[in-house]
């Protein structure tokens, strides 16, 4: 293969670590390992995963033994090149419906392979070519992909590019080859539920195992959506004919490999007012991180802890910030082990009433909404509405914003039931 004649910049070395011990210094330039041009961070990690390899590095061989550890290299970004972004119009990207003024980097559109094995983000395969899948496949590396729907002139229309039809061999291809993908399906009323989705469903199962998993979440609607394509929200009804649906396949499923497979987010079940189900549902959570099966998980954690815990705690009066959607079912828990805690839905003005989940909660709407009200000693809000590893919301106001404004001490709660129980009582 012919290498790079520049290579990517190395800016940090780890003390000790094999580059270390070889003597590579910041600023030389990884161009190939064991003869295999180096792009990126995939081919980084697959080529050096070995017990020798021999670089090039800035134009000199340098043999290091290693023993499978990680080199220790380190580069000027994550993936050691740009980001690939999103080459879509989707009908139903939250992205285009958001107002102007928030910061830049929530505007960027991720559709990177590479994050999708790294990270468990979600692609298209749209801006994919036959090298990308090859080095895919040979690689073996699991993606998780957005497919929506599996009739290819439905999809085109749903994501806005006249190639994310075709991009649907690619998706074959690679689960024909063996690797796992895991699928999400963004179902909007009227478009890809009822019969499209018993289509997708179909064709999707039919590839398991190898299609591990699917989550069938709702579409978000904010009111930012002037000159874009009309969609509707789902109603009661409609959420509850899209559970049917798929627990239509996930029964059969179940009944042939003892896996569900395919699984509605926690948002359907409470737009239908319908219970929750119990952890078996969920076979082990696999597409937990899609909000499938996270308030089973949180109530069944936080009654563990509440029936298991030895520890002496006094009752506090407290309050608790939480999305309208989830309002009650978290009235309901905290209630049972402390009566003085006051739980408040917050209404998204900033995105629209439609908007009822959590995670999407701004500083504005809590500063404004609980502005007067009884807060306790503390305030509990959620990290997930938080920037990650950071105490800022989607608007930029922070939690110091919150605490200066509200006069009361913020009180930032993991999302799991242990943490949320230890957080009311301690």
């Amino acid at each position: 293969m012919n290498e790079n004649q520049y290579g990517i910049k190395i800016t940090r070395v780890a003390s000790g670590s094999p580059a270390g011990r070889a003597g590579i210094k910041p600023g030389d330039a990884l161009i190939s390992i064991n003869g295999h041009t180096i792009r990126d961070v995939l081919d980084y990690r697959f080529y050096s995963a070995g017990p020798v390899s021999l670089l090039n590095i800035s134009g000199k061989k340098v043999k290091i033994k290693s023993n499978y550890e990680d080199l220790g290299l380190e580069f000027e970004s994550y993936l050691m090149s740009e980001k690939q972004s999103c080459r879509n119009n989707c009908i139903f990207c939250f992205i285009s419906q958001l107002p102007r003024g928030l910061r830049e980097t929530l505007y960027f559109k991720d559709d990177d392979a590479r994050l999708s094995f790294l990270q468990g983000n979600y692609i298209t395969l749209t801006n994919l070519s036959e090298a990308d899948v090859e080095r895919i496949i040979k690689m073996r590396l699991s993606v998780n992909v957005s497919v929506h729907t599996t009739n290819p002139d439905l999809r085109v229309k749903m994501l806005g590019n006249k190639n994310a039809g075709k991009a649907l061999k690619y998706f074959y291809k690679i689960v024909e080859a063996g690797n796992s993908v895991n699928c999400q399906i963004v179902i909007c009323p009227k478009i890809n539920d009822g019969v499209e989705l018993r289509r997708t469903l179909s064709n999707l199962t039919e590839l398991y195992p190898n299609v591990q998993s699917i989550a069938c979440v709702p579409v978000g609607l904010t009111k930012f959506r002037e000159g874009l394509y009309p969609v509707e929200p789902f109603c009661k009804r409609s959420a509850s004919d899209v559970i049917d649906i798929i627990n239509e396949f996930g029964d059969k499923m179940e009944s042939i490999y003892g896996d569900r497979v395919v699984y509605p987010a926690d948002e359907f079940f409470l737009l239908a007012e319908r219970s929750i189900p119990h952890e078996a549902y969920y076979c082990g959570y696999p597409q937990y991180e899609n909000g499938v099966g996270m308030w089973r998980s949180l109530a069944d954690e936080f009654k563990h802890e509440a029936d298991n815990s030895t520890k002496k705690y006094i009752i506090k009066k407290i309050s608790i910030a939480t999305g309208k959607l989830a309002e009650s079912l978290i009235r309901e828990l905290v209630n049972k082990v402390n009566p003085k805690a006051i739980v408040y839905g917050i209404t998204n003005d900033f995105f629209g009433n439609a908007i009822t989940v959590s995670g999407l909660i701004t500083g504005t709407d809590i500063i404004n909404q609980l502005s007067g009200k009884e807060l306790g000693e503390r305030l509990l809000i959620s990290r997930n509405m938080l920037k990650a590893n950071e105490n800022v919301f989607l608007d930029d106001i922070t939690t110091s914003d919150i605490e200066r404004t509200l006069d009361v001490r913020i009180y930032v709660v993991d999302n799991n039931g242990d943490s949320l129980y230890n957080a009311i009582v301690n």
